[in-house]
């Protein structure tokens, strides 16, 4: 019921202490791994895919970052909507229809 590409950025403007350029989350991409309830993956770390590098707790480079959560086991892969990105829908790109976000937020 979600789009096949969807993205989010935090709509907050958020003092960035550390001078951190905008950081953009793939919540879903049809060339990401589609994670089962069947799949036992324990070791995640998150991919920037503007940089080519692992992303960790500060910028990897400068500049927009655009992130996708990386499994050990499978490579980049899909996400789901994390109750963050649902307390802020306007951050989504493409924006969600009302009834995606509720169908979202039931899923939780």
């Amino acid at each position: 019921m979600l789009p096949p590409r969807l993205l989010w950025r935090d709509p907050r403007p958020i003092p960035r202490f550390n001078r951190q350029d905008p950081v953009t989350q793939i919540v879903r991409d049809p060339g990401l791994y589609e994670p089962s309830d069947e799949d036992n993956c324990s070791a995640f770390g998150y991919f920037c895919q503007t940089h080519d590098c692992f992303y960790l707790d500060k910028a990897c480079e400068e500049g927009p970052h655009l992130i996708a959560l990386d499994c050990q086991d499978h490579g980049p892969e899909s996400v789901w909507p994390q109750p963050l990105m649902l307390m802020f829908p306007e951050g989504f790109d493409p924006p969600l229809s009302d009834a995606q976000l509720a169908w979202a937020e039931a899923a939780w």
